[in-house]
Order: C-alpha cells, then sequence, then structure tokens
C-alpha cells in the first residue's frame, strides 16, 4: 500500500506542477499498450528545454495477480522507474525521435508461457525510437519501439505458488520493453 501511496503522489505532483507551465514545453502521457500487459498502470511526463531535445521520467505499476478457471495462478507484477533524455530531429512534440533512458525494474513474473517464476530486481539503459502524430494542438498520438539492457539480481521458482528455489543470483539481460501506442497531453 506504501508504493501505491508514492505513486499517487508522484502521479499528482505531476500532474500539479505542469497545470503551472504553457507554450508546450510540458506534456504527460500514458502507453495504452501497457494496459494490455495484464493492466500495467503507466504514465511518462516530460519537459522539454531545447527545440530538439526532451526530458523524460515514467512509472509503471501493476500490482495484480490473476488465477484462471483451473486454479493455475499467472501475474506480471512490477513497479518500473525511468529516466531519459529524446531527441527530436525537426522540433519537440512532432515527427520522429530518438530516445536513451536508465531504467529500474521491481518485478515478480510466471505462470504465463511456463509454471517458472522469477523475481528480483533489474537495473539497465534502455534505446527507444518512434513518431509522434500530432492530432491537435494539445493531444498526440505516439507510436514507438524500444529495448533495454543491464543487469539482474533475481530468484527463480518452479511454480508462482509452491516457491520452490530453482536458480538465484545475478546475471546480465537483455529485453525489448516499450511497444509504444500513446495518448499525448501537450500543456
Amino acid at each position: 500500500m506504501n508504493d501505491m501511496k508514492r505513486i499517487g503522489a508522484v502521479l499528482v505532483f505531476l500532474l500539479v506542477s505542469t497545470t503551472v507551465v504553457f507554450s508546450q514545453e510540458w506534456a504527460v502521457s500514458t502507453n495504452l499498450v501497457g494496459y494490455l500487459n495484464l493492466g500495467t498502470l503507466n504514465v511518462e511526463a516530460s519537459y522539454a528545454p531545447l527545440r530538439h531535445m526532451s526530458i523524460h521520467a515514467s512509472a509503471k505499476y501493476n500490482p495484480f495477480t490473476f488465477h484462471s478457471p483451473n486454479g493455475t495462478q499467472f501475474q506480471e507484477r512490477q513497479q518500473s522507474y525511468a529516466v531519459g533524455l529524446r531527441w527530436w530531429p525537426w522540433h519537440i512534440q512532432s515527427g520522429w525521435w530518438v530516445a536513451a533512458k536508465l531504467q529500474y525494474q521491481e518485478y515478480n513474473i510466471g505462470g504465463i508461457t511456463s509454471s517458472r517464476t522469477e523475481e528480483g530486481d533489474r537495473a539497465g539503459l534502455g534505446l527507444t525510437a518512434g513518431y509522434t502524430y500530432m492530432l491537435h494542438q494539445h493531444i498526440n498520438l505516439e507510436f514507438g519501439i524500444g529495448g533495454w539492457a543491464g543487469y539482474k539480481w533475481y530468484t527463480a521458482y518452479s511454480c508462482p505458488k509452491c516457491g520452490m528455489t530453482t536458480d538465484e543470483g545475478g546475471k546480465p539481460f537483455a529485453l525489448p520493453n516499450d511497444l509504444i501506442v500513446s495518448i499525448v497531453y501537450v500543456f
């Protein structure tokens, strides 16, 4: 419950602070594809100090555990935080862009494609590219794809419920991370 309060406080701060600034330097968005990932809640805020660069901060949160009719459990629980820079060749909030970010994730994934479950922490760097289409002066539609790589500290279990440890430790990872179809509100 403490995590929910922190995330709520960050969202309120971002929304309140962005309403004070004008001239399309601030934006807030949510990735619709994230909700298809077992209900992962997500938000991203950005500020553009320069014509070709914007600074981004994002959060993802998924506390949900699901049970199928036959009793098997599956989940992709996480809390994930990222900060990064985006470069826009034309100008901010329109057209093509490339981005780099630092990301941290606490996760618990299992029961989706196999009974194996893994939980732990990941930290790393991500690269993303995409295109932003202006629908209206204040509304954009954003598309993108990306991945991230880094190091993870984990514990693996043979199934989501049994808790029998099969592996643990730390090792490098590389994952596809972002499939983006976002609605963006530009202030």
